[in-house]
Order: structure tokens, then C-alpha cells, then sequence
């Protein structure tokens, strides 16, 4: 298989990836909408999904009309990191559980998580988001990508970050039941 065709696989999977991600941030929206759940950061969501769709598009429309060399190095380490950030970003899913979501939903009452990897970072999911949103593209040297999308995506979690701290500090500092 060449590398342009596995490229291909690698972002179809990751789209695949992202389905999955969408049928669960749904039914846990509604789990917590049912529970009182608050939504907030409403405006910047919309700017959220055509990023990340974009990243996708771009990293395999750039990789298709470039058609650059790939070192391999360079291919082996950033599928590396490709499958790390996927990891991490199920395991922050696994320890929100029902109360992860794609959007910024606070349920009243419960405490923030800390947890999992909440232990040591306030955002891990966003560390998986930055270096996927890198490594993805340069699995097949599309460097155009990789810059673009980190450029707008730091933009995006600036906002997304406030947003979402300032949804959690309405939140009781201590340990929930339901954590």
C-alpha cells in the first residue's frame, strides 16, 4: 500500500473516530440537558466544527495535490503521536464519562472532575486536540495543515478555555457522588 493511499486510511479512521466521538457527545448532552445541564460558549461551536473538519479535509487535500516525500522518521513518529492523542482523548472521555461532551455543559451541583488524567492537567483533552492537530498532517508532511490548523486552533482554545473555566467555577469545588 502506498503511503498516499495509507495517509488516506489514517484520516478516513480519524473521520471514523470523530462519528464515534459525535454519537457519544450527543447522548451525553442529553443526559446532562435531562439533569438540569447549563450550556454556555455557544458562539465560538460553530467555528469548532469546521476547524476540526477542516483539519481533516486540509491534511488529506494537501497531502493528495502536494504529494510530498515523507520521511519515514517522520511518518513513524507522528503516527505515534497520532495514537497517543487518541488515547488520551478516550481516556479523558472514559473518566468524564456521561458528563463529557462536545460542547460546554455544566450539570448544577456536581463537582469538577479529577480524575484520570484531570489529575494533572485542568485540559487534557485539548493537549490530545493540539497534538493531533500537528501530528495528524505531518504523518504525510503536509506542513501547511499542521501550521494553519494550530495557528486558528490556539485562537479557538483561548476562548474555548475561558469558556469552560468559567462554566466549571459556577460548579462546587468538592468531590461529587456523581463524579
Amino acid at each position: 500500500m502506498t503511503t498516499l493511499l495509507a495517509f488516506t486510511v489514517l484520516v478516513l479512521l480519524v473521520g471514523l473516530e470523530r462519528v464515534a466521538e459525535l454519537v457519544v457527545s450527543v447522548r451525553n448532552a442529553a443526559w446532562s440537558r435531562e439533569r438540569g445541564g447549563v450550556e454556555s460558549g455557544l458562539g465560538h461551536f460553530p467555528f469548532m466544527v469546521v476547524l476540526h473538519t477542516a483539519l481533516l479535509v486540509g491534511a488529506f487535500v494537501e497531502a493528495w495535490v502536494r504529494r510530498p516525500d515523507v520521511p519515514s522518521l517522520l511518518a513513524w513518529s507522528m503516527l505515534a503521536l497520532v495514537v497517543a492523542s487518541q488515547a488520551l482523548r478516550w481516556w479523558c472521555i472514559g473518566t468524564l464519562g456521561r458528563r463529557w461532551n462536545t460542547r460546554v455543559i455544566v450539570v448544577p451541583g456536581l463537582a469538577p472532575v479529577t480524575s484520570g488524567p484531570y489529575r494533572f492537567l485542568r485540559h487534557p483533552n485539548y493537549v490530545a486536540v493540539v497534538v493531533e492537530g500537528i501530528a495528524l498532517p505531518l504523518v504525510h508532511a503536509a506542513w501547511i495543515t499542521a501550521v494553519v490548523f494550530t495557528v486558528l486552533n490556539a485562537g479557538l482554545l483561548a476562548v474555548r478555555i475561558r469558556a469552560e473555566d468559567a462554566a466549571l467555577a459556577t460548579l462546587p469545588q468538592e468531590v461529587s457522588a456523581d463524579a
